[in-house]
């Protein structure tokens, strides 16, 4: 086994496992563009959706003075 071997094999699997599912999605493409594109819009949605958990927890926080603002490390700060 050498490593032309090993990376031909991560290759292989690669594109024909994890890759499928994209395949399958892409034979959608001249169907419908939504269709197509329902992975962007999962990431996006996720995206979404941690940002505003993101915003209400520095909300929260910032709303109960958890947080240490004394500037001790360099005097110019304040």
């Amino acid at each position: 086994m050498t490593f032309k071997d090993i990376f031909t094999g991560i290759q292989d699997f690669t594109e024909t496992i994890l890759f499928a599912p994209f395949d399958a999605l892409r034979s959608l493409e001249l169907d419908s563009w939504f269709l197509a594109s329902v992975m962007n819009w999962l990431f996006m949605i996720v995206g979404f959706v941690a940002f505003i958990y993101w915003m209400r927890e520095l909300k929260t926080y910032n709303e109960n003075d958890e947080e240490d603002r004394s500037s001790t490390s360099h005097s110019y700060l304040g």
